[in-house]
């Protein structure tokens, strides 16, 4: 299984295409939306700047995208080659190629995290207590695993030609309805209400319940621990599901 890693960690670092989507994007996009704001003014209804705000979103957009993307495209293209059928002639269990798929892009996902926040500190003075850099930090990367869950089970349910518009249509219909674009304040009532049932707001929240030295909220804990159980549960009923059709 660690030459598995090995292996699916080069491949990925090697992607200069993904690198630059799931590293250098959110960076660029925090830029852009957080470029010309103030660090003092604070946004309605949600008790941070813009920059800060922005800062724990585009990082965990980052994360979104390292492992939503990369896992769901890789595995419906590896299932149509043929490699997954031969991986299952070795002694690799089938959670060892789960494990090795999440591991690889729970990796990748950690450089887009750093980097969102090293351009929030140095351009737009972004301050916070150490222990704040180091809890966010494996907030946002920890909670990353409840999508790189969703990406397996999209990588399972897809073919290879259907597998990038259904990646598509969940990635950006989460990362808009659930407030990494924009805050979720500035939806109407009837949105914003379905916005706080979506695991990319509850993921955002945890982020910026550290910026505020407050305890996460309990419905936000329960809707990621939930989504994660819920999308790990159908990645494994689909690869047993594909393992009977081979």
């Amino acid at each position: 299984m660690n030459s598995l890693i090995k292996l699916e960690l080069t491949r990925a670092l090697r992607n200069r295409k993904f690198l630059f989507f799931s590293v250098i994007y959110p960076s660029v996009l925090f830029l852009i939306i957080a470029g010309n704001s103030d660090s003092t003014t604070q946004l309605p209804g949600t008790g941070l700047t813009l920059p800060t705000y922005m800062m724990v979103s585009m990082a965990s957009f980052g994360a979104l995208t390292a492992v939503l993307m990369g896992n769901s495209e890789r595995i419906a293209k590896e299932r149509e080659s043929g490699w997954v059928r031969q991986l299952r002639l070795t002694t690799l269990p089938g959670r060892g190629f789960v494990l090795a798929k999440t591991a690889s892009a729970a990796v990748v996902s950690l450089p887009s995290i750093v980097i969102v926040f090293a351009v929030a500190a140095t351009v737009k003075d972004v301050r916070l207590d150490a222990w704040q850099w180091l809890a966010l930090t494996g907030a946002i990367w920890a909670g990353s695993l409840v999508f790189a869950a969703l990406g397996v089970a999209i990588g399972y349910l897809a073919s290879g030609d259907a597998v990038r518009p259904i990646t598509m249509i969940t990635y950006f219909g989460l990362s808009m309805l659930g407030g990494l674009w924009m805050p979720t304040t500035t939806f109407p009532t009837w949105l914003q209400d379905i916005a706080k049932w979506l695991p990319t707001h509850a993921y955002a929240a945890l982020g910026q319940a550290i910026e505020q030295s407050r305890a996460p909220h309990v419905q936000d804990l329960v809707v990621l621990v939930v989504s994660f159980a819920l999308f790990a549960g159908g990645a494994a009923w689909l690869y047993r599901k594909d393992t009977l059709k081979a």
